[in-house]
């Protein structure tokens, strides 16, 4: 029987997996937000800029949060970062429409990811005490 750690490390690492391969750039980091703001509901700036989405997830470490940017010449593109890290894969450029959908699609992605993770440990923790009970006298 495997490990769960192992498991979950897995899990993890598949979440880091990119489809394409974006390019790293040390990109300015958005003003930091306090815990209250990123409780509330987000609500999509006029003109997108600053829009952001933070990911699920017990451990700051290894949360990813999602920012839109606004170049000077129009231009949006998608900071993704991964807890405190000040290196950011970059998505971009796109429409202002398209990086938000981007924005929300990666965070419910990630939120059905974190999800699934949760139903698999919790089904294995409650396999592990039925197994356990099995062999108690």
């Amino acid at each position: 029987m495997s490990d769960p750690t192992d498991h979950a490390l897995a899990t993890i690492a598949s979440i880091l997996d990119q489809p394409e391969a974006p390019r790293v750039v040390d990109a300015p980091r958005p003003a930091e937000r306090s815990v209250a703001e990123e409780a509330t509901p987000t609500i999509v700036p006029a003109d997108g800029d600053g829009y952001f989405k933070v990911g699920p997830g017990p451990m700051e470490a290894i949360r990813f949060k999602w920012t839109v940017r606004r170049t000077d010449d129009g231009d949006y593109f998608v900071d993704e970062t991964i807890g405190d890290s000040l290196a950011a894969h970059v998505t971009g450029p796109m429409w202002k429409d398209e990086a938000v959908k981007f924005v929300d699609d990666r965070e419910r992605e990630a939120r059905q990811r974190y999800e699934q993770l949760r139903a698999e440990m919790t089904g294995r923790a409650a396999a592990a005490d039925v197994i356990r009970s099995i062999g108690e006298p």
